[in-house]
């Protein structure tokens, strides 16, 4: 059902950070302790536009472009999931962000979790929506998942018929054509479908032998010892997270609390911000005044 709340633009204004050469576009809305929103393929900061004014009275929402997405500049680089680790960390670090919220999504939560893992103390709380949480086997990668990943791999014309091809497979409504156009916009150019192949390449499929199952092994091992406060928020059917792998945090991580938000795929922020909005919310107030 199509929330009242939503806004079908994104109605911050655009600021830019250097970073290794080249542009990386954010928004950014309130003040104090910063809440780094990092997106999921083929998104944006777009995505987060209905979820940061929940939490712009908490912190500084700081919603960057990953390389190579939005309005970030497009570098020659493979894109690999460890050129985002490290145009992200040096983001991270021109903005001089300290003790920071993480809001991850999707292929964003192997960016931000791999950073918060490595740098622990600079970070206060993690929140994560359809992550990879742990390396995948093939029974734990759900049905919509994998038909997605074998009808994709090899059938991108261009950036815009991606987009067209897998939002409408990935939310329980019908986006505007404004909203749909806001998706498309960054990859319009030539050249601009790099960044997606390459993650579609590296995706894990489940036979965990990747260097990016490995990563994601390395930071699972961590997850399950670290004290730092977590909310995972969970959905129905899901699209990236199982069951299997819901039950796994519930029994392995520390300090979790875990969030169902109702009805969804993939793309929660389009159906139900408030509920989800809210929900981050509360959570965070609740992990400020523990302390």
């Amino acid at each position: 059902m199509m929330d009242e709340e939503i806004i079908e633009r994104l109605t911050y204004p655009s600021q830019y950070a250097e970073v290794y050469g080249s542009k990386m576009h954010y928004v950014e809305a309130g003040s104090g302790q910063p809440i780094l929103f990092l997106h999921g393929v083929p998104m944006s900061c777009f995505v987060w536009r209905n979820i940061i004014p929940h939490l712009a009275p908490l912190g500084r929402c700081i919603a960057p472009d990953l390389i190579g997405f939005g309005k970030s500049d497009k570098p020659d680089i493979a894109y690999t999931v460890f050129d985002h680790i490290k145009y992200i960390e040096k983001f991270i670090e021109t903005l001089g962000l300290k003790r920071i919220t993480l809001i991850m999504h999707g292929w964003g939560s192997v960016i931000g979790f791999d950073y918060a893992m490595r740098h622990e103390k600079n970070c206060q709380g993690l929140v994560f929506y359809e992550a990879f949480l742990r390396s995948l086997n093939g029974d734990d990668i759900s049905l919509p998942f994998q038909e997605q990943l074998f009808n994709l791999q090899d059938n991108v014309l261009n950036g815009a018929s991606f987009i067209d091809k897998v939002i409408p497979q990935e939310v329980m409504r019908q986006l505007t054509e404004e909203e749909m156009q806001s998706y498309r916009n960054p990859f319009m150019q030539t050249g601009a479908t790099k960044p997606i192949m390459q993650y579609l390449k590296e995706v894990p499929k489940g036979d965990g032998k990747t260097k990016i199952d490995q990563l994601i092994a390395q930071y699972s091992k961590k997850l399950t010892h670290s004290s730092l406060p977590k909310l995972m928020l969970y959905t129905v059917p899901g699209f990236v997270t199982t069951i299997a792998t819901a039950m796994w945090a519930k029994e392995n991580l520390p300090n979790l609390e875990i969030a169902d938000i109702g009805e969804e795929l993939h793309l929660a922020q389009e159906s139900c911000p408030q509920v989800m909005g809210e929900t981050i919310s509360v959570w965070l107030q609740g992990v400020e005044q523990s302390r």
